[in-house]
Parts: C-alpha cells; sequence; structure tokens
C-alpha cells in the first residue's frame, strides 16, 4: 500500500482548495495568479505555491462531500496529521503533526499543536475538536510556528476560517441523514445592505445514537448531541478600508463518553471482572462494551472582534476573543460490568486574548508583521472519584469524601516580527522572531485532607526563525529553514505532595531544520509540492513515576530525554482534463527517543526506566492519501462524484510498558530497559475509503444538491487511542466502522 500512495504522489498530488478571498494581511513578493490558491496562516495573504513553509490548504467542499461532523476527518489528508478524538473530554482532540503530540486533556497541560479559529488560538486540547461547518478554508502548517503563532504550536497549526458575512441577502439550508440514526441539519443565512452592513446567522444540529453496543445496558452506546449556533455582524464603510467582525457563538454538546475494556490477565482490574470482559482484541471485540451509563454536559460561548484598518499601505489588525467553558461530565473508565473505576468530572476555563499587529511593506521587496500578544486564562477542577465502590447507584461525590481540587492560572504575553526580504533578483530571505512570557499558577488540594501545594512560576523564551527561498522562475521554488518552538513549563495537576505540587517542570523546545520545492507544472495543470525535515525535540515533558503522596508513589511532569524525527513529505494536485482533479499526499517519517529515562515501580520500588525503545506516540511511520474528483455537466445542472483513500501505518498512542528487562548490579535492580510500547495500545493498519456523489440542479430558481455518501467503506476496525493504567486497567476508543447516508440541501 505504501509503495501504490508514494507512485501515486509521483503522478500527481493535494492542495484541495479553491482560490478564496482572505482579509489576513498583506500581499506577497511575486505576482499572484488568478487561479491561485491564496492563503493567510503568514498572517499575510500570499499564493500557497510562494509560500515557503510545507502548508496545506482545503477547502470546505472536500469536509462537505463526506458529511463530516468535525474536522477528525481530515486525518490522513494533509501529510503527517492525525486527529482523533479523546473521549475523556468534551470537543476533545490528539493531533498530531510530524510525530509531536500531547495526549492529556488536563487544562493545566498545553497542545503542542495549536488550534487557531478566525485568529484565536483555542488553549486547550479540549474544544480543538471543531465542527466542519461554516469553514471557508482550512490551512495545516507543519513544523514549529512560534514566530507568529507562539508557544505550544511546536508540531504545528490548524488555521481555521469560517466564512464571512456576505453583505448580501441569500441562505443555505441542509440536512442529512445516515447509519447508527445519526442526523443533523444546518442552516447558514446572510442579510446585508450589499455594501457596509451585513449578517450572517447559522445554526448546526448533529446527533446519533453512536456505534458501539453496551450488553451491560443493552442499548446502543456513543451517543451524541451537539448545536453550534451564533451570529456574526460586519460593518465595512463605503470609501472607507476600515473593516469589523464581531462573532458571537455557543456550543452545546451531550454525549456518552464511552471507552472499551481491553484489560487484560496481567492487570488487576481483571481478577474482579466477568472473564469474558476480559482479553478482549483491540479490533472488532472495541464495539462491544459493558461500562455503566455515563454522560458529558458541555457549554462553550464565545466571542471575537477582528477589526482591520489599511492606513496608507499599512494593514492594522485587531482580533479579540473571549471563550468560556463549563463542563460536567461521568465516566466509567473502567469499562467493565463492575464498579471499580467511575469518576465526576465538573470543570470551568475561560480565557482573553488580544493581538494587535500591523503588516505592510517597508520598501519594495520588503513586507512585514509585527505585533503584540496577549492571553490569560483561568481553570478549576473538582473531581469525585468512586474507586472499588462496587455501588454503582452512589454518586461519586456521596462516596468520595475527599474529592480532589485543582485551580490554574495563566497569563502570557508577547512581541513578535516576521518579515520576507528580495535581498536579489530571484531570492528572498524570511526571518523573524517571537518573544513570549508565560506565568502559571496552580494550586492542588482535597477537600477533607486539605492543600497539598501550589506554585507559580514565570518562563520566557525566544523563538527564532530565517530561511531563504529561490525562485529560477514563476513555475518553481526552493526553500530552505530553520525555526524553534517551544513549549511553555508549568506544574503537575497529579503532583501529590507540598514539594511536587510546587516544582514546576521547564519548557521543552523543537528545532526543525527544513528544505522544500514547490512546482508548477504542465501550463500550470500540475502543482506538486515536497518538504524534508528533521526536528531536533528536547527536555520532553513526560509523566513520571516517583516516590511521594498516600499511596506510596506519585505521578508528576518532568523533564526527559529528546527525541529525533525526521521525515519527506509530498503533496500535489493534477487537473488532467475538464472537470477531473486527482490530489494526493504521503509522508514517511523516521523517530526515535533518546535518554529517555523516567521513574517507574518494579517489584514495590520505583528505580529508573529506560524507554528509549519505544515508539513515539502518535506517528505513523507512512499515512498518505489519493482523491479523485470529477464534475459532470448534464442537462439539469452536474454530477459531483468522489472517491478517496487514506493510509495510516500503526501508530502507538501511548508511552506504555512492553517487554522489560531488568539491568542488575548483584541481586539489586539499578535500571529497567523497556522493549517497546504495549501492543494494546498499536492501531492496526487503517485503509479509510470514502466516497461520494452530488447532484446539482436548480430548484425553482434556486441551487439544489443531493449527495449520498460512504465513509470508511472498507470497515476497518481498529483503535484510535488506547490507554494502559499503570498495570491496574486498560481501555480504548475505536474507529468510527463503515458508514454511509444521504443529504438534501438548497442555497439562494
Amino acid at each position: 500500500m505504501g509503495a501504490l500512495l508514494i507512485g501515486s504522489c509521483l503522478a500527481g498530488m493535494p492542495m484541495a482548495a479553491r482560490a478564496q478571498q482572505a482579509g489576513a494581511a498583506q500581499t506577497s513578493a511575486a505576482p499572484v495568479d488568478s487561479n491561485a490558491i491564496i492563503v493567510t496562516a503568514r498572517r499575510r495573504s500570499e499564493t500557497l505555491q510562494t509560500t515557503p513553509v510545507a502548508i496545506t490548504a482545503i477547502n470546505a467542499a472536500m469536509l462537505d462531500n463526506k458529511a463530516s461532523a468535525n474536522i477528525g476527518d481530515l486525518t490522513g489528508s494533509a501529510p503527517g496529521l492525525l486527529i482523533t478524538q479523546q473521549n475523556s473530554g468534551a470537543q476533545a482532540a490528539n493531533l498530531s503533526i510530524r510525530g509531536l503530540t500531547y495526549a492529556d486533556i488536563e487544562k493545566s497541560q498545553t497542545p503542542t499543536v495549536g488550534v487557531v479559529v478566525d485568529g484565536v488560538t483555542i488553549g486547550t486540547n479540549t474544544g480543538q475538536l471543531q465542527d466542519a461547518f461554516d469553514i471557508e478554508q482550512l490551512e495545516v502548517l507543519r513544523g514549529p510556528q512560534g514566530t507568529l503563532f507562539g508557544a505550544n504550536t511546536i508540531g504545528g497549526v490548524i488555521n481555521i476560517r469560517r466564512t464571512k458575512p456576505t453583505m448580501k441577502n441569500g441562505a443555505k439550508l441542509e440536512g442529512s441523514y445516515g447509519q447508527w440514526n445519526t442526523w443533523n441539519t444546518k442552516a447558514v443565512v446572510n442579510i446585508g445592505n450589499g455594501s457596509s452592513l451585513g449578517a450572517k446567522f447559522w445554526y448546526f444540529h448533529n446527533q446519533t445514537d453512536g456505534f458501539y453496543n453496551n450488553v451491560t445496558t443493552k442499548q446502543p452506546s456513543g451517543w451524541s448531541k451537539s448545536d453550534n449556533f451564533g451570529a456574526a455582524l460586519r460593518y465595512r464603510p463605503e470609501n472607507s478600508t476600515f473593516d469589523a467582525i464581531l462573532t458571537l457563538e455557543n456550543t452545546t454538546q451531550n454525549f456518552d463518553p464511552v471507552v472499551a475494556n481491553i484489560a487484560n490477565s496481567s492487570e488487576l482490574f481483571c481478577s474482579f471482572e466477568p472473564a469474558q470482559e476480559c482479553n478482549r482484541n483491540t479490533t472488532t471485540d472495541l464495539y462491544t462494551t459493558f461500562s455503566q451509563s455515563a454522560t458529558s454536559n458541555y457549554k462553550a460561548p464565545a466571542a471575537t472582534l477582528e477589526m482591520n484598518y489599511d492606513v496608507g499601505g499599512v494593514k492594522l489588525t485587531s482580533i479579540t476573543g473571549w471563550r468560556h467553558t463549563k463542563e460536567y461530565q461521568t465516566q466509567d473508565f473502567d469499562g467493565s460490568s463492575t464498579d471499580l473505576y467511575y469518576v465526576d468530572r465538573r470543570q470551568r476555563y475561560t480565557q482573553v486574548s488580544q493581538e494587535l499587529r500591523g503588516a505592510g511593506k517597508l520598501f519594495d521587496g520588503f513586507d512585514y508583521v509585527v505585533g503584540l500578544f496577549y492571553f490569560t486564562s483561568n481553570y478549576n477542577l473538582t473531581q469525585c472519584s468512586r474507586v472499588f465502590g462496587f455501588s454503582p447507584t452512589t454518586p461519586p461525590c456521596v462516596f468520595d469524601t475527599n474529592a480532589q481540587s485543582v485551580y490554574g492560572k495563566t497569563e502570557s504575553y508577547a512581541a513578535f516580527g516576521d518579515f520576507n526580504w528580495a535581498v536579489a533578483d530571484k531570492w528572498r530571505i524570511s526571518f523573524g522572531g517571537r518573544w513570549s512570557h508565560d506565568d502559571k499558577q496552580l494550586t492542588n488540594s482535597f477537600a477533607s485532607t486539605g492543600l497539598v501545594g501550589s506554585g507559580k512560576r514565570g518562563f520566557s523564551k525566544f523563538t527564532p526563525k530565517i530561511g531563504v527561498d529561490y525562485r529560477p522562475n514563476s513555475d518553481m521554488m526552493f526553500y530552505a529553514s530553520w525555526s524553534r518552538g517551544y513549549r511553555s513549563g508549568g506544574f503537575s495537576p497529579r503532583a501529590a505532595t507540598a514539594a511536587t505540587a510546587s516544582t514546576p517542570f521547564q519548557p521543552e523546545t523543537v528545532d526543525s531544520y527544513e528544505i522544500g520545492a514547490k512546482f508548477d507544472a504542465l501550463n500550470r495543470m500540475l502543482q506538486f509540492n515536497v518538504a524534508g525535515f528533521i526536528s531536533d525535540y528536547k527536555n520532553m515533558q513526560q509523566n513520571t513515576t516517583i516516590p511521594g503522596g498516600p499511596t506510596g508513589n506519585q505521578t508528576i511532569t518532568s523533564n526527559v530525554g529528546g527525541a529525533t524525527i525526521k521525515g519527506v513529505e509530498m503533496d500535489a494536485t493534477l487537473r488532467p482534463m475538464e472537470g477531473l482533479k486527482l490530489t494526493a499526499s504521503a509522508s514517511i517519517m523516521d523517530s526515535h527517543f533518546r535518554n529517555f529515562v523516567v521513574g517507574n515501580i518494579y517489584n514495590g520500588a520505583i528505580v529508573p526506566f529506560d524507554y528509549s525503545n519505544n515508539r513515539l506516540i502518535y506517528a505513523p511511520k507512512f499515512s498518505g492519501s489519493v482523491n479523485a474528483e470529477y464534475t459532470a455537466k448534464t442537462g439539469f445542472g452536474s454530477v459531483v462524484t468522489t472517491l478517496g483513500l487514506r493510509h495510516i501505518d500503526p501508530y502507538d498512542s501511548q508511552i506504555s510498558l512492553g517487554g522489560l528487562t531488568p539491568v542488575m548490579s548483584g541481586t539489586t535492580v539499578t535500571k529497567v530497559i523497556v522493549n517497546g510500547n504495549d501492543a494494546r495500545v498499536r492501531t492496526a493498519t487503517q485503509d479509510l475509503l470514502d466516497a461520494s456523489m452530488t447532484l446539482n440542479f436548480k430548484l425553482q430558481g434556486a441551487d439544489a444538491y443531493v449527495r449520498v455518501f460512504g465513509r470508511n467503506l472498507a470497515d476497518t476496525r481498529t483503535t484510535t487511542a488506547a490507554f494502559t493504567v499503570a498495570g491496574l486497567w486498560s481501555f480504548a476508543s475505536a474507529l468510527e466502522p463503515r458508514t454511509y447516508g444521504a443529504t438534501l440541501g438548497v442555497k439562494f
């Protein structure tokens, strides 16, 4: 399969987007082709083929054709991109680009891949799994983006731009129904005076019964129901260069945070569970579950104000963001019919951000983006745990009289600049940097035993970038760059002593070296891009087991070791004839840890464990996609047929314990060599076949369409995420099986 996809990439591969008029900043150094794809992820408007970074642009049609509910269906569509859902939190995602990720939903632990919606960064993993609705264009930037996007983007950025109010009267209405009693309705309504005032209103509802079968409750499991609604108001005075958009929205979601039990006989919980619920496989068995009923309730109101003003060749931009989330979630983490570990988690989180920037030309051949950034957030968590309760009707907060409380606060500010300088004919230097400062605070306590500890610390970092590109002609560009990204330090929410709760872990950094080339060929029928990179990952933040606390050991976050990741990426688009578009992408990666040694428990004692032989998580050696789209003109309109295959090699989703080899000094174990991750946290190979057919026609003067679609038509069954917990139990989430349905829509 890998050879087939590589061969397809060499024949013609994605930039699956049409030209979009984006409003972010400034003209690029090269002329803009009227048919070119315009991207704004470098905070300036420039063509994809003249942007000297590894970037993939994806338009709304790709997600629409799959009837996607969220951006998770982008997995495998852009080189080196994985997006999987994390059921332990609402709209929580495990995002990985180029093998860099961090799978933890605690809000004190920051992402490694930034998700930016209309210029506002989402500060936690919760909320990153955005709805695939009303998106104008989505851009995937690969590699550290610290200069323009700041801390916590060491893997890259997913930049989402939603549609703007059109300033004209119009609407788009759509409904879909599919397998698992899944249905959704979408509505976008625009009103305006055609020039200076406009408003956009939208509503999106999605619900499903879920694709799991719970034999304990005798009901489908994995159900969810979500609503997203809001309004965007736009003001653009006539004969003025000022433009302002105020967006007010809310997301509500109720869902079943189901997990599949993958515990085996070596783990404690299996001693208390029925035999048929243990030692199950991690493919077809995942879809039968045994857990008690649980529910998650999530609300996330948000507001964004973006203002742009062009003053004499300098474009000034202000983006103000506010986001508040409220979560109440119960969850049966052991996934069995026995009441062993059931939790009640209640959280509130608020973030406020402000970015001010200016973009323009200092002189001919020299353009810039400079700015200031401020961010603050705070959250509180209360968790009640019913451990070995054997009393499923007792609420966790009645059973647990010593509930845990965590309070955290972050305050960050930064100054940045990014510059392009055409130093000679056909040569350009890109350079810039960002100075960031983060103040972190965390307090950990329990209801009965009181304060465990608290910590407060500031972290500062300068993240530079420099690159050079060469354009021998208008159809090709070669570039090379070095950039540094960093992920801020902080405090451990699971620390169990005053000393560890007040001791911070330090920032981690990634130095990325990249070379690439972008080509237009065959009279611009073929666009082909390739990039090679080496990422040097230092001072990794990883969970570590050390002595202390009421149970004798505790889990804290520490800086340990590093990793080296090397890779080659390709993407392209070929339009060999009218109406036919072929796209493909590919990523080949090789990665390994360096000096990854942390404490863990062996024979009742804490000794150093060397994990250097383990795989990095969410880092498949090969992933890629091939897609075909054909538009046929008909007497009533057109028929658009799409067919796509995404291939993802097996990947691990947790640093865990496979086979162990103790290193002895006499009768004393001095170190334990870990011989790889637990096999249960490895996915099977995924070959995801998607297809759709859309009939476009006129209906009483309006544009109407009917679409039939299918996802994962080969019915691949495997995990998307899996975790083992300290020799106690293990659980997993399953990949959506074969799904199909139909959509009816109208636009006027």
